[in-house]
């Protein structure tokens, strides 16, 4: 949970960038395999889905198949190594889907945290954005894309699991953290079944 403090804007990016990833993860605590794969909304992803994208995303560009060439070009393994990003598959588990995901989580603050946010890098095409040829672009700029990016698939991963089981983000991060209880919210645990 990122607090109010004064802090150097390399810092802010890390720590907003690790603030959206512990809401990520805490939106599967408590959750069984069966329920990290339940698609309640009109959305075709799943809790579990969207910490596997999420792992995708941001591990470092050595570690993904799928990669966009110049001219916007995607071959068909590529695209197919990127869909596969989006559920978890019959031989994966929530367990090692969140184990890899926590790997990447500390690569990628760490990798923040040591960037300068001035300096320039090629931003790679992304033709889904009509971008069909790699751009220049400072740091900063792909600090704040994470952030955007993060929390938009936390805001999803909210509204998945409200209606999974009703529980909110702040009780969540608070029981996967190990928090204690704040005047405004209890840490998540179980309901128990309504009996007749």
């Amino acid at each position: 949970m990122y607090t109010p403090a004064v802090h150097d804007e390399i810092t802010g990016y890390a720590e907003y960038v690790d603030q959206q990833l512990e809401s990520l993860r805490a939106s599967a605590h408590g959750l069984t395999e069966e329920q990290a794969r339940l698609t309640p909304t009109r959305s075709a992803l799943s809790i579990g889905g969207i910490i596997k994208h999420t792992s995708y995303v941001i591990a470092a560009p050595d570690d993904k198949e799928a990669r966009v060439e110049e001219g916007g070009e995607i071959t068909e393994d590529a695209y197919a190594a990127f869909m596969d990003t989006f559920a978890l598959r019959a031989d994966e588990t929530l367990a090692e889907t969140i184990a890899t995901f926590d790997r990447r989580r500390v690569a990628v603050v760490e990798w923040i945290r040591s960037s300068d946010p001035s300096a320039e890098q090629t931003v790679p095409p992304a033709p889904w954005y009509g971008l069909m040829d790699s751009s220049q672009a400072a740091m900063r700029y792909s600090f704040g894309h994470f952030i955007e990016e993060l929390a938009r698939h936390a805001g999803h991963a909210d509204i998945i699991r409200d209606q999974i089981d009703g529980a909110t983000s702040l009780e969540l991060v608070l029981a996967d953290t190990g928090r204690p209880a704040t005047p405004f919210a209890q840490p998540w645990s179980p309901k128990e079944p309504a009996t007749a």
